[in-house]
């Protein structure tokens, strides 16, 4: 594994209307990156269900709150970092999505979709004092 990454670090309100455009920068760095058409589909709707959750339950929709987003892009990997200002949280509460009780809320499946497109992922105390969600996506050489 290479110990060199490029960084790219975006702080934005936390507000939807950023959602798109961090998905969008996403979308270039795995153009950049050479992933294919299906895993970079992956890693952007794991950036924009993060954000998601990161404005909304993290930062409670409050917009004197920040998200901030870091990719570290290294030749073999793409680790993706994305930080509230909440309050935290135990990842081991989240509901199942895939329980019958859970089959038909609205709402629930955004981690769910992360863990499932992602090589690793990790939920840590962020320095900004809320959560960090912390992904990691290999890139995988074809001979």
């Amino acid at each position: 594994m290479s110990l060199y990454a490029e960084v790219v670090k975006i702080t934005v309100g936390s507000s939807l209307g950023h959602v798109d455009l961090l998905q969008a920068l996403a979308e270039n760095i795995t153009r950049m990156m050479e992933f294919d058409e299906n895993t970079a589909h992956q890693i952007g709707i794991s950036i924009r269900e993060s954000v998601i959750n990161a404005v909304c339950h993290g930062n409670k929709l409050d917009e004197s709150k920040k998200v901030n987003v870091e990719f570290e892009i290294y030749a073999d990997r793409l680790v993706i970092s994305v930080d509230d200002e909440g309050e935290g949280f135990n990842p081991a509460t989240i509901p199942d999505p895939l329980a019958l009780e859970n089959l038909m809320k609205p709402s629930g499946r955004g981690i769910f979709f992360v863990k499932s497109f992602m090589d690793e992922v990790d939920f840590l105390p962020s320095p900004a004092g809320g959560t960090r969600l912390r992904m990691l996506k290999k890139r995988i050489y074809s001979p």
